[in-house]
């Protein structure tokens, strides 16, 4: 098989790079860098069954000869990406998913949509299940990424329905693990930086926001599985372990004996999801898969990482 992923020198991108070369795929990554970067597939750019596309996949693309997989994953992910990049965000929500959507038609190739726990915004049900339609605020500063996944998410199922393109969408939740930017500020590399660095970890609010952390390996088999399937509706994939942020700052302190760091407490942000926990019922059912890697190991493959980096 041939596969496309767009995105695919990003955290999660260039880890589907590895799994699918690992599967006997041909992989071609494509990828602006806005956020991606190329020392995340470094170790790929030698074999011939990879190649990468330095292109900006919110304008059209043209990949020659034969395409069975196109994997929609670029775009700013975290929120110090999208705030800072708004309106590229929208614009590969909207643009980007038609042009990867076109791509997979002319190819007649099967279309997998990186979507987000996002898409539930706030949410008002708890945990997360695939059939709740969301609280968000369009017009928030979180919006540009949020409606943005949920254009995309609509435009995907119009190409399914009208065009009659194989489409998958993932709904990915919190996930972590090595090749996360220290600086690209979500919850876990701050901490990670921060405890390194012996600096006080910033809790925002009193800390009891729930988030539930999937590591990476745990997604990109959930992702895999799902391509593999037959099924075109949203399918959650994280884990459903959930825990404070306050505990994760703990946790985290603990994994570095001696540490100077202590809890900073700020004001919480505007619109920061109070609870997110994803029901994986339908990723039970429909794939058999559940996440393996539990939280402590992971925080310590990962805290490894971040020594090699920071």
């Amino acid at each position: 098989m041939r596969t496309v992923i767009t995105g695919g020198a990003g955290f999660v991108g260039s880890h589907l790079c590895e799994r699918f070369l690992a599967e006997g795929h041909e992989v071609v990554c494509v990828d602006n860098l806005l956020t991606g970067l190329e020392r995340n597939i470094a170790h790929l750019r030698n074999r011939p069954d990879f190649s990468f596309v330095l292109h900006n996949i919110s304008e059209p693309l043209t990949i020659d000869g034969p395409v069975d997989a196109v994997l929609h994953f670029a775009s700013p992910a975290s929120p110090a990406d999208y705030l800072a990049h708004p309106i590229p965000t929208l614009k590969v929500g909207a643009l980007g998913t038609h042009n990867a959507l076109g791509l997979a038609k002319a190819k007649n190739a099967r279309f997998l949509l990186a979507s987000t726990s996002e898409i539930y915004g706030d949410p008002e049900v708890h945990p997360q299940r695939e059939d709740y339609w969301g609280h968000v605020n369009p017009i928030g500063p979180r919006g540009c990424y949020d409606e943005a996944k949920r254009f995309a998410e609509a435009i995907t199922m119009a190409y399914h329905r009208y065009h009659g393109v194989s489409t998958r969408i993932v709904r990915i939740f919190n996930t972590y693990g090595p090749r996360m930017r220290l600086n690209d500020g979500r919850v876990l590399p701050a901490f990670m930086g921060q405890v390194l660095r012996g600096e006080p970890l910033t809790v925002f609010g009193e800390g009891q926001q729930t988030r539930s952390f999937c590591y990476v390996d745990d997604l990109v088999d959930g992702i895999y599985r799902l391509l593999l399937s037959d099924e075109h509706l949203p399918v959650n994939i994280g884990n459903p372990v959930e825990i404070t942020v306050l505990e994760l700052a703990r946790e985290i302190i603990a994994l570095v004996p001696g540490t100077r760091s202590t809890i900073d407490y700020r004001p919480l942000p505007q619109d920061d999801p109070k609870r997110r926990r994803p029901d994986i019922t339908r990723a039970r059912e429909l794939l058999g898969w559940e996440p393996k890697i539990d939280r402590a190991d992971g925080l310590r493959r990962t805290l490894e990482f971040f020594r090699s980096v920071i």
